[in-house]
């Protein structure tokens, strides 16, 4: 697209791979499946034809144009030096996949966002909810191919939230003991 004169904007972020024989600082991009594009709405097909491109974000076939200040934003924290990485939208009620830390392949439902970078979720073991506090650097939303059910979040509202898809792995030896039998 910058070859064809528009102007690009990918923000990305520093991040630490790590491969079986060594440890590599990456770029990874801060929003996943987006580049920002400066262009005329009424002139999308050659933006559309480039090899990659798969849509512009909008309503319909109306794009919808990111504020300049919010880009001014996202500018601003990149060139600001501190910290930052790709991170999942997250609300209580989300359902989320355990990807890392004792209990990696679970899933669970935010009960609780705590300050700092700590979640409590509500993961099912042995057909009842434990609600654990786990670090959110460890967790990656769930979207595709849940069934969803009715939650009680407010008094007076319900919301359809994905149902999740337990995994336990025996491999670990995961055990526990109930408060009954101390």
């Amino acid at each position: 697209l910058e070859n064809a004169g528009y102007e690009c904007y990918l923000p990305v972020s520093k991040f630490i791979r790590r491969w079986s024989d060594r440890l590599k600082e990456v770029d990874v991009p801060l929003f996943p499946g987006y580049l920002f594009c400066r262009m005329n709405p009424h002139n999308r097909l050659p933006v559309l034809m480039t090899p990659g491109v798969i849509q512009i974000v909008g309503v319909g076939k109306t794009p919808i144009p990111v504020e300049e200040q919010e880009i001014a934003a996202i500018q601003r924290v990149g060139k600001s030096g501190l910290p930052t990485m790709p991170w999942p939208y997250l609300e209580v009620g989300h359902v989320v996949r355990i990807e890392d830390g004792p209990l990696h392949g679970l899933t669970g439902i935010v009960l609780k966002i705590k300050s700092g970078l700590k979640l409590v979720l509500s993961v099912s073991l042995l057909q009842r909810s434990v609600a654990v506090e786990i670090e959110r650097r460890w967790i990656s939303s769930v979207h595709d191919g849940a069934r969803t059910f009715p939650v009680d979040a407010q008094p007076d509202r319900t919301k359809s939230i994905p149902i999740p898809q337990i995994h336990l792995d025996t491999a670990r030896g995961l055990t526990g003991e109930s408060a009954e039998g101390r």
